[in-house]
């Protein structure tokens, strides 16, 4: 029953947050500055043409009848229309949103696979040099800004040995080979400081683990240390990781947006910035909505993971709580 608890309180938190976000994104988009109608129309517009476009884009209503205008029809699938295009905005973003996944979760897989092993190695030998080095690599990728990054893995593999493309994008549809190889230099430069960043947690949290009791035993009757780290430490220590993975992901969404706009990848990123200046409100809206949605997707899965992996929460012992 404790467990079905903590499942139906995790949800009733999601849901509210979602609430929550959906008012904060509408007021900060309709207080962009600048009045769209105006910026559709140009500089040369007359005031009586202005006031007859806000009128027909439903802008001179009420901002209450438009926030609820705007949520109930998300709820339906319906994200409106683009003001400059009279396209759906569904229609405009569908494959944009294959873009922004592939490159966050290829720089997260990338990115644990890079921490896990370093922070291991950075927590065992933390006395010798090589726990030295190995977390002063992480200092530095945490000091290097993502655009940074993307610009020297370009001026590197894409100016001067020429291995992979610099930037676009082709579709994976078109082939697998160009798909693969107009994301690498992507991900990896989203994937750099997100990796550093966790090497500091996933080393701290193995730490811990050396000094426990469990780990000590595991040593006394003949375990290696790297495997007895592996086989009674990882589970021990996984709920920090996963807890700073989940927190670490609305990082990557923002990383992504600048690392899309210097490899001119049309993802949903690059697509956000144009809109904002633009005024293009529904677009922006719904983008920054779904950005939101799958930060708050993956922390309530990451939640929900901590009942299969602290028995105690299955138990009844004991509650995980923020």
């Amino acid at each position: 029953m404790r467990i079905l608890a903590f499942v139906a309180r995790r949800l009733a938190i999601f849901a509210v947050s979602l609430l929550g976000a959906s008012v904060l994104v509408f007021a900060v988009c309709a207080a962009l500055p600048g009045e769209v109608a105006a910026i559709i129309l140009g500089q040369g517009a007359t005031q009586a043409q202005i006031d007859a476009l806000s009128a027909q884009l439903g802008l001179d209503r009420p901002a209450v009848v438009r926030y609820a205008e705007w949520v109930g029809g998300m709820l339906r699938g319906d994200f409106g229309t683009s003001y400059f295009t009279g396209q759906s905005v569904v229609q405009l973003m569908s494959p944009r949103i294959a873009v922004t996944l592939w490159l966050v979760l290829f720089a997260l897989l990338l990115s644990v696979l890079i921490a896990v092993p370093v922070g291991m190695l950075a927590a065992m030998k933390r006395r010798s040099w090589v726990g030295f080095a190995a977390s002063a690599a992480a200092q530095l990728g945490m000091a290097i800004p993502a655009f940074w990054a993307a610009i020297a893995l370009v001026l590197v593999f894409a100016v001067g040995l020429r291995w992979l493309p610099a930037n676009g994008y082709v579709a994976i549809t078109t082939s697998v080979g160009s798909w693969a190889a107009h994301l690498v230099l992507p991900v990896v430069s989203l994937a750099i400081v997100q990796a550093a960043v966790l090497v500091r947690y996933v080393r701290s949290a193995f730490i811990e683990v050396l000094s426990e009791d469990y780990y000590r035993t595991a040593r006394a009757v003949g375990w290696r240390p790297f495997p007895a780290l592996l086989r009674h430490g990882l589970r021990n220590a996984s709920l920090q990781i996963v807890t700073v993975l989940g927190l670490q992901l609305s990082t990557l969404f923002v990383g992504a947006i600048v690392v899309e706009s210097v490899f001119v990848l049309p993802g949903l990123g690059s697509y956000l910035v144009q809109m904002v200046g633009n005024r293009d409100l529904p677009v922006v809206q719904s983008i920054v909505m779904i950005l939101v949605a799958l930060v708050l997707v993956i922390n309530l899965l990451v939640d929900l993971s901590y009942t299969l992996i602290d028995p105690r929460l299955r138990a009844g012992e004991d509650e995980v709580d923020d």
